[in-house]
């Protein structure tokens, strides 16, 4: 009976490691590539900003919102973009922060960038209210956005905080 029962045991043991092998096999640690509509273009644009070629970006991010125009993501930094190169972009820039906000109103990276936007435009007011939901959101980010506003300058290193799928 002990013999029955180690070899029984034996059994379970090996058909439980080749399970676990089989499971490993068809898992990978490479995750899968985002076929969404405009996901392709959105992350070429997020390259793009990071470079600071922010007028190639703007292309790109126009390109995605074609394909999808609900991609809060691609309104968010299509607004950098276009904030980055002049006060001339501005208001282009402050509808496209807030279509962000509209489509994802928990997207802390609009609230900062567009917060900056409107220091940068003289609307302290309004940069201070998107500070305020920056404290329930992220700290961090609403830290960077108070020392923006102090300063009345265009923070440095807040490329690319939206991440590429």
């Amino acid at each position: 009976m002990k013999k029955m029962l180690i070899g029984l045991l034996s059994i379970c043991t090996a058909l439980l490691f080749l399970g676990t092998e089989a499971l490993a096999a068809g898992s990978s640690a490479k995750p899968a590539q985002d076929t969404r509509p405009g996901i392709s273009q959105y992350n070429s644009g997020v390259k793009l900003m990071k470079q600071g070629k922010y007028e190639k970006a703007e292309k790109k991010f126009e390109a995605a919102l074609k394909k999808d125009p609900n991609l809060a993501e691609a309104h968010n930094n299509l607004g950098y973009s276009l904030r980055k190169q002049g006060p001339q972009n501005y208001e282009r820039a402050l509808s496209h922060y807030n279509r962000a906000i509209e489509l994802k109103s928990d997207l802390a990276e609009a609230y900062m960038y567009r917060g900056v936007l409107h220091a940068l435009m003289g609307n302290e007011g309004k940069a201070l209210e998107d500070h305020s939901k920056l404290n329930q959101l992220d700290l961090g980010l609403a830290n960077a956005l108070q020392a923006a506003i102090a300063s009345g300058e265009e923070p440095e290193g807040l490329d690319g905080l939206v991440n590429t799928w």
